[in-house]
């Protein structure tokens, strides 16, 4: 990727996996769905069921050959997040409550200024933290272990 192109990158994403878009431009205009995935090195999203093309896949092995149809990405300008409220595309701005917690609320013409939750799927992981030791990991008495007192002055290197 080029220069240019880096520049016209979203630093700060407001659109994430698992909201809910309605789709203002293209085939698929005016339908909603779920984004599938966010590939932000190419600003561009994918919707769940919209904006299906037809591929030709080689038959393989351990798959077969065929047409499928297959969800295409879309641009991040072509969908907007759809307001809770209303239902109605929106703009999304961020606020911070009396709490001091951070949340998304819609805005723009015609939307209501709720707030608009993140995603239960962002909660999920998708791979799964390792719950054994691997070779590589270091053992707790190690990491337990007291190399420093100050008191003492023991365990400072020799300068």
């Amino acid at each position: 990727m080029g220069w240019k192109a880096a520049q016209k990158l979203i630093q700060n994403w407001k659109i994430l996996r698992g909201d809910n878009v309605m789709i203002i431009r293209g085939k698929d205009k005016g339908e909603t769905g779920v984004i599938k995935r966010v590939i932000r090195s190419q600003n561009r999203v994918i919707v769940t069921g919209k904006n299906l093309v037809k591929k030709h896949i080689k038959q393989g092995q351990g798959h077969e050959g065929g047409i499928f149809s297959v969800e295409a990405p879309l641009h991040v300008s072509n969908v907007q997040v759809v307001d809770p409220v209303t239902g109605s595309p929106c703009k999304i701005g961020i606020r911070y409550l009396e709490d001091g917690t951070k949340v998304r609320v819609s805005r723009g013409q015609g939307a209501s200024g709720s707030i608009i939750p993140r995603p239960e799927i962002l909660k999920i992981r998708t791979t799964p933290r390792p719950t054994v030791a691997g070779p590589k990991d270091t053992p707790m008495d190690h990491v337990m272990e007291r190399t420093y007192d100050a008191q003492a002055g023991r365990g400072m290197p020799d300068l």
